[in-house]
């Protein structure tokens, strides 16, 4: 059935809530087909187990269980069974994907017309390839019809045609596509510009499978959390259809796929002109700057999820701009300079930041150079090499001062042509952690200790502890387990 959802139609009253009051209105036999052997209905043990009784006692069993009064499947899981039933019946698994198709009836004069002609003699006759594609009038009436057909029904000189089959009298479809038509497969466009044959009339492109090839799948897909549904499985359709066609040289058209939140206005309303809360980059960028403004996007919270715009939180990363301004015309650089201190957190920094930008977590990134920029602040003198590396990780976030920067070094060649910077492994390790000791499997205390220290040494710490003492003094150590960098867990009887 197609309305599936409503009515009594699976036959199982035994094990569907529908079907059961439709039995018991009509007083048919409910035959139980699975057995819910998970409680015991004589001596319920918890809350659930006395539910689970009480609808097996009245006939109906909706979840899982043991197959009963199923022939050869008796015994049988009930979630395993629905599929060995399958296969015995000579069925087949299979997925389905349902489209909505409502977006393709638009009757309104934007969208990509859809290249039929309708003929009296001919009926339907798509447009002959030559005359590819069909443009849209230039017209200055927008409005609807009458009729309620869509504006550009109006357009005589466009609509009346002559039949690509047999020449006589039709007309163009006058409903348009959805621009979620063209955008289902526009990335495959991209990868065919600017490969022309010269010769061919009118310049056409020419659908290059080489280059497609080498262009798909997209290695990453951002996009807004609204497209998911209507962008996202429309263009996967698009492209397995291309690809059954034999027309796109890949099945799936992204490997990677991400999408961003919403920037919402004040009260976390969306933004909209009607409302009069749209912020205007423009007037941002005089004010604070292109790169203050990029900073605070970037900052202001998680990459996916929607956030709240705050004007008062642009001060945030105008402060941390100011200091990386400050640091570099005002402290002392020096190639070959040691300071351990910067080190170990400028790998540290280096690390977190690429971990960062490869997750979307632009906020956190952001945070860690402003933690190493506090740090770099109180510093007199800083190794050149270190601050090379803070700008390097700097440049995606604030390109422009960056860049700047960069050359007030003596840099000749652009910032962003530089290779990302890598860290020191062993310079990322922390100097302390905090050693977990356990009796009997049991947290008693957590103490910071040295990063890299031996069982003895664990050993001993944890010996001196008073809460670890407390429960050692009326028991035997029978063994010791050691974890390093992480706990010791000293087992007693």
């Amino acid at each position: 059935m197609g309305s599936y959802g409503t009515g009594a139609i699976m036959a199982v009253p035994a094990h569907d809530q529908r079907d059961f009051d439709f039995a018991k209105k009509f007083k048919l036999p409910v035959i139980k087909v699975i057995n819910p052997v998970l409680m015991s209905v004589a001596n319920p043990a918890t809350k659930a187990n006395a539910a689970i009784s009480e609808l097996a006692i009245a006939g109906l069993w909706e979840g899982e269980g043991e197959m009963m009064n199923s022939g050869k499947f008796n015994g049988m899981n009930s979630e395993k069974a629905k599929w060995e039933i399958m296969k015995f019946a000579g069925g087949k698994k299979e997925t389905q994907y349902h489209l909505r198709d409502w977006i393709f009836s638009r009757q309104h004069y934007w969208g990509e017309p859809i290249p039929i002609v309708f003929c009296d003699k001919c009926g339907e006759a798509p447009v002959p390839e030559k005359d590819l594609p069909v443009k849209l009038p230039e017209v200055k009436n927008y409005k609807p019809t009458d009729t309620g057909e869509s504006p550009l029904a109006a357009i005589k000189n466009w609509v009346n045609v002559k039949c690509p089959k047999c020449g006589g009298s039709a007309k163009r479809e006058t409903d348009t596509m959805p621009n979620w038509a063209g955008s289902s497969w526009y990335y495959l466009a991209y990868a065919m510009f600017g490969n022309r044959k010269s010769k061919i009339k009118n310049q056409k492109y020419v659908w290059d499978k080489k280059r497609l090839k080498y262009w798909t799948p997209v290695d990453w897909y951002n996009g807004g959390m609204e497209h998911t549904t209507l962008h996202l499985l429309y263009s996967r359709f698009w492209n397995k259809f291309l690809f059954d066609i034999g027309a796109a040289p890949v099945s799936e058209p992204y490997k990677k796929r991400t999408s961003h939140g919403m920037i919402l206005g004040k009260g976390g309303e969306k933004m909209s002109k009607s409302r009069g809360n749209v912020v205007e980059p423009d007037s941002l960028i005089k004010q604070f700057g292109a790169d203050n403004i990029r900073l605070y996007e970037m900052f202001m919270g998680p990459f996916d999820q929607a956030i709240t715009w705050d004007h008062n939180g642009i001060a945030g990363t105008t402060r941390f701009i100011s200091r990386v301004l400050g640091i570099n015309e005002n402290r002392n650089f020096k190639r070959g300079a040691k300071n351990p201190k910067l080190a170990r957190l400028i790998s540290q920094t280096v690390k977190k930041v690429g971990e960062d930008i490869e997750k979307m977590n632009f906020n956190t990134a952001v945070a860690s150079l402003m933690i190493f920029v506090n740090e770099a602040n109180g510093e007199k003198e800083i190794p050149l090499e270190i601050w090379e590396k803070f700008l390097k990780i700097t440049a995606p976030f604030a390109p422009h001062i960056s860049e700047e920067l960069w050359h007030l070094l003596g840099h000749k060649k652009s910032i962003h042509l530089e290779k990302w910077p890598k860290y020191d492994p062993e310079l990322i390790k922390e100097e302390n952690f905090e050693l977990i000791v356990q009796i009997n499997g049991k947290v008693r205390d957590k103490i910071s200790v040295s990063t890299g220290i031996s069982q003895k040494e664990a050993e001993n710490i944890a010996f001196t502890s008073e809460k670890v003492k407390m429960w050692l003094k009326e028991g035997k150590i029978r063994k010791v387990i050691f974890v390093p960098n992480k706990l010791i867990n000293v087992v007693v009887n």
